[in-house]
């Protein structure tokens, strides 16, 4: 049996009864893509992933790659490799890149949505095929030449990484060492270490390209210290004709020289890859090409780790979606003890523990989060619809790409945390015991989550994130879009009165979540030099300290808002005729908005407290103390 449990009826109604997906499908960028055609898919994507992609979760935990040091490989178990065969050979991948490289655009809702019935079933799978949405940014930004490297990536399904990390470079990207030296042929020479580099290394692919982050010397006007002064190069790991394909048997200067060890995500190949000859000045430099011939690195790489980053989100949620509906079967079968009310009477016959009560509120915890974190990854998703909708009609929808930049940082660093300590102290919890073990997948859940929290930006960057560039920077316009569209849903009569108290609860949490910000940026204008008499430049750390706070705070305020309009759509169906099954199906939303409501936000009055509240104290510390 798949170890992997999809909730297709709640991405369903997600989409087509929630967001109202239908209304885009067949139209515009999306003609070739209607609605029959997207229940088709999401229906093929379901079966696939429970079968063929979840069929080798296991073995390639138990049975990882190993680094052969003298060849540099990491050879895949053959069971994943048949796995990824299956979801290459499915050519869904075609939904997300443009028309020009064979693609046939799809939604970014309907494409999420295939994202988390991969990633919940197999994540490694997607990680292994994410060069197709490479050679899109490829294509999308560079030259002539480029985009026929971007064609190749498809027709050849080369394996692609992005390289960003260096030893001494983790967070701190503007750290970078790596070097990139101009040829007379155009090309560039990397020199360099690079590390955490996931795919740069297996043999699913004939070839693998590279996109690495490098600062070019030597050539006047670029360059220089920090972020600003990186570029963005196309290097393979073999060369190849540029018109063909063709490799040329010519191995490049790129080698894998090591193959960390790790957690979980084991049969994900992370890799310390070395660019150019070694220490010694023995083999062949590593070439490439710059991107677009245009040094403009750290903005072309954000196109990649933003969708990096709506990935981790995604790969979060369906973990847990998962994790919550093994643990709901194993309770519903699990018989263990009487009732409460019969607890003193020896002869009360044992139930199944979904009668005990902590365990309800566990899997009601479960649910409502499971939920909300699916609604919060399709709802920014929809956003990404206008986005393309805009571009299509070659205009820009201005709001759509700010409230989207506003809710990535949330996706990601909100969505990792909630999964990961829900699987951990809900999920595994569930099963007891039996949850430590290896006869059920959540233990393996549990490690292979934790990642989501620190890649692609640790929590605390996400933080950071989401206040200095997306609230701040952007003079908070985003975010009081948000809150007016929170606030307007307040203030309706939103339920027809099931749904007055819960309204009332956001509320409250909505004009916390406000103060929280409020307070954040008087702390940040009282540490600016040019504030005048009293300011306190060490005010800075105050904000530092409340970032992480603020980001889970505006999580759950957002969360619970599209728990409640999913209440709301669920209260009209039930109005109405409805089966049996949609009748519980309903009814499990309206409990889910209730219970999240009443048992998460009032929680957002004791950060706020917090947060105003917050002193110098732990900064003042000395660090033989700690």
């Amino acid at each position: 049996m798949s170890h992997y449990k999809s909730n297709m009826r709640d991405i369903e109604f997600n989409l087509f009864e929630v967001l109202d997906r239908q209304e885009i499908l067949g139209t515009g960028p999306f003609e070739e893509v209607d609605l029959d055609t997207a229940r088709t898919i999401l229906a093929e994507v379901d079966r696939m992933a429970r079968e063929d992609l979840a069929s080798s979760y296991g073995e390639g935990d138990r049975n990882p790659p190993s680094f052969d040091a003298a060849a540099g490989t990491a050879d895949l178990p053959e069971s994943f490799k048949k796995s990824y065969r299956a979801w290459m050979d499915s050519e869904f991948y075609r939904l997300w890149i443009p028309r020009e490289i064979g693609g046939q655009p799809a939604p970014a809702t309907l494409n999420w949505a295939i994202a988390e019935l991969v990633l919940g079933a197999n994540a490694p799978v997607w990680m292994y095929a994410s060069s197709p949405g490479f050679a899109s940014i490829v294509f999308r930004n560079g030259n002539h030449r480029d985009k026929r490297i971007a064609e190749l990536m498809i027709e050849k399904e080369w394996g692609s990484t992005m390289v960003l990390t260096e030893p001494d470079a983790g967070s701190d990207v503007g750290a970078g060492r790596a070097r990139a030296t101009p040829n007379p042929d155009g090309s560039w020479n990397i020199e360099g270490v690079k590390r955490f580099i996931t795919s740069a290394e297996h043999d699913m692919s004939e070839n693998i390209i590279h996109l690495v982050l490098a600062r070019p010397v030597g050539v006047e006007g670029v360059g220089g210290p920090g972020t600003k002064g990186l570029s963005l190069y196309i290097v393979p790991k073999l060369h190849f004709d540029h018109q063909t394909g063709e490799l040329t048997g010519e191995r490049n200067g790129v080698h894998v020289t090591n193959v960390e060890k790790k957690m979980g995500i084991k049969v994900s190949n992370t890799c310390e890859v070395t660019f150019g000859p070694d220490s010694n000045d023995a083999g062949e430099p590593a070439r490439g090409w710059l991107l677009g011939e245009v040094h403009d690195g750290i903005a072309q790489m954000f196109q990649v780790i933003e969708s990096a980053r709506m990935m981790v989100g995604t790969k979060a949620i369906a973990t847990l979606s998962t994790g919550y509906l093994n643990a709901l079967a194993f309770a519903r079968s699990r018989v263990q003890g009487p009732d409460l009310t019969r607890a003193s009477d020896k002869t009360a016959p044992r139930v199944t523990i979904t009668h005990h009560p902590d365990v309800r509120r566990s899997l009601l915890t479960q649910k409502s989060h499971a939920e909300a974190l699916r609604a919060l990854v399709l709802y920014t998703a929809s956003w990404q619809d206008r986005v393309m909708i805009a571009e299509h009609q070659e205009v820009q929808d201005e709001l759509a790409e700010r409230v989207n930049d506003l809710l990535l940082p949330i996706v990601k660093g909100y969505g990792s945390e909630r999964s990961w300590v829900l699987l951990g102290t809900e999920s595994l919890q569930t099963l007891g015991g039996s949850g430590y073990l290896q006869d059920y997948p959540i233990e393996q859940y549990v490690r292979d989550a934790k990642i989501d929290t620190l890649y692609e930006g640790t929590t605390a960057i996400q933080g950071q994130d989401l206040f200095f560039r997306k609230i701040v920077k952007d003079q908070a316009r985003a975010l009081g879009h948000l809150a007016g569209e929170i606030d307007s849903f307040v203030t309706s009569e939103a339920g027809n009165g099931r749904l007055k108290v819960e309204r009332a609860l956001l509320a409250t949490a909505l004009g916390d979540g406000n103060a929280i910000v409020a307070a954040m940026v008087g702390q940040l204008m009282s540490a600016d030099p040019a504030g005048g008499e009293g300011n306190h430049i060490r005010n800075v750390y105050k904000v530092g300290l409340n970032t992480t706070r603020l980001l889970m705070a505006l999580g759950d305020i957002v969360c619970a808002w599209l728990l409640l309009r999913q209440a709301e759509v669920a209260l009209t169906k039930l109005a109405g005729e409805v089966s049996a099954e949609d009748k519980d199906f309903y009814e499990g939303k309206v409990a889910a908005a209730q219970f999240f409501a009443r048992t998460v936000l009032p929680k957002v009055a004791a950060e706020r407290q917090i947060a105003e509240a917050v002193d110098l104290s732990v900064m003042d510390l000395p660090e033989t103390a700690f």
